[in-house]
């Protein structure tokens, strides 16, 4: 008998009231059921262990019983209240506690949001029009940030290209671009312009380490020049250590944006930096024509809060990062083992705490280089994946701590059979070209 509500049908009544089919976010030929520790469920009831967590915040997993119970007690309190509580009080004081740039947070609702108000912070704080982005980079989806984030067609730097429709022709101009990882093109930038008020950089730029030297170089210019800089740490804050990137790499930004971890599966997100870049939000101290307007319904919101103090505290305890790492390090080894066995040319690439595979036989140092030699060998590894118990974006693999002996040992399996097929592909390929 048909399942009156099987995935598909799920599928046809999205395709209905969604475009394409879903919320702009993820593959919208999977509807997720639930999510329990380290597992997820599909609508007609496939398993699989995540490797997506939600884009990265369900580091303890899916459904913590720690996270929960902070959760259930703040409801009954109230969900919100768009007014000052003791929950969100307390989780700015624990970010500032942990982050070395921040003596005072903003919050807002997601990553994107926050990185807007950094920007506009930025030229606040300097006088300053422009802003240098990184090729490649992520930053949300306000106008800035969808510059030159993947652009399909290259052309000479700093020359910002729109990667969506409805952004106006003006917003280019404010805009340079530069390669990751190349100091000295950044340097030639900040001489020629005066006018750039800060250099915002995802300080592991979706799974591309930086250089040796790259970000404290960054930091180097920033100071000479009499620019701020802007460290995106929406996916790094919280996980690469404690910290974040700051105390992971020892590089301390002016400003710095978090997200995802802090919200603990709950929207919410924040910017922070010193008092006196902070205080342009504090309209009694920097007057009316310098004071940065930022509002939001659900800012700060207690069940978030709730969520995101419980989540740190937990984060706290010792040895859960070197876990975290260990755990990323053996999925990484793990990736690496059942390609070379097949002979196939990879790049492991990124932290163990959120990393993938290019199918090259290069080192990806910037978005023009972070490609795969054939890009339907990456569409089978992630296919193959998928058909065997493994889900992630085609692009990313995110560790978390919840993970268990007979998850990793099926991750394995799942990754022999990804290389096995990448490999059977390969072999026809060739055949097809001989012939």
């Amino acid at each position: 008998m048909h399942r009156i509500h099987s995935q598909a049908d799920w599928i046809t009544r999205a395709r209905a009231v969604l475009p394409a089919a879903g919320f702009g976010n993820f593959d919208a030929s999977i509807v997720i059921a639930r999510g329990e520790g380290s597992r997820v469920w599909d609508e007609d009831g496939n398993e699989f262990v995540d490797y997506l967590i939600g884009s990265g915040p369900m580091l303890l997993g899916h459904g913590h019983p720690e996270v929960m119970e902070a959760v259930l007690e703040q409801l009954p309190k109230g969900m919100t209240f768009f007014a000052n509580n003791v929950k969100g009080i307390g989780l700015a004081e624990a970010i500032v506690d942990a982050v070395p740039c921040c003596e005072q947070v903003r919050f807002v609702t997601s990553g994107g949001e926050a990185d807007m108000y950094a920007i506009r912070l930025a030229r606040a704080y300097t006088g300053k029009p422009k802003i240098l982005k990184f090729e490649g980079g992520y930053h949300g989806m306000s106008a800035e940030a969808q510059m030159s984030l993947a652009p399909s067609k290259h052309v000479n730097f700093p020359t910002a290209v729109p990667d969506s429709a409805g952004i106006p022709e003006c917003v280019a101009d404010e805009m340079l671009i530069a390669p990751f990882n190349d100091l000295e093109a950044v340097a030639s930038l900040l001489a020629e312009h005066s006018d750039i008020a800060a250099i915002i950089a995802e300080p592991l730029q979706r799974i591309i380490p930086a250089q040796p030297g790259f970000l404290q170089g960054l930091r180097d210019l920033c100071d000479k020049h009499g620019v701020l800089l802007i460290f995106d740490e929406i996916v790094t804050g919280f996980r690469l250590a404690y910290g974040g990137a700051q105390e992971r790499y020892g590089v301390t930004p002016d400003i710095c944006t978090l997200g995802k971890i802090i919200g603990g599966g709950f929207p919410l997100a924040a910017l922070g930096a010193c008092t006196e870049i902070m205080s342009h939000f504090d309209k009694a101290a920097v007057g009316v024509e310098k004071w940065l307007m930022q509002l939001g319904t659900l800012s700060g919101n207690p069940v978030a809060s709730a969520a995101g103090l419980k989540t740190m505290e937990i984060l706290r305890r010792p040895g859960q990062y070197e876990r975290l790492r260990e755990l990323g390090q053996t999925l990484m080894d793990m990736q690496s083992a059942a390609l070379s066995k097949q002979g196939i040319a990879h790049r492991i690439c990124g932290d163990p705490t959120v990393f993938d595979v290019y199918f090259t036989e290069t080192d990806p140092i910037d978005y023009r280089s972070a490609k795969h030699s054939d890009p339907k060998l990456n569409e089978i590894w992630n296919s193959t994946l998928r058909a065997n118990g493994v889900f992630k974006s085609p692009g990313k693999l995110y560790s978390s701590l919840v993970l268990r002996t007979d998850d990793l040992e099926l991750t394995r399996s799942a990754f022999q059979h990804a290389a096995n097929a990448v490999s059977e592909y390969r072999i026809r390929a060739m055949s097809s070209f001989h012939a």
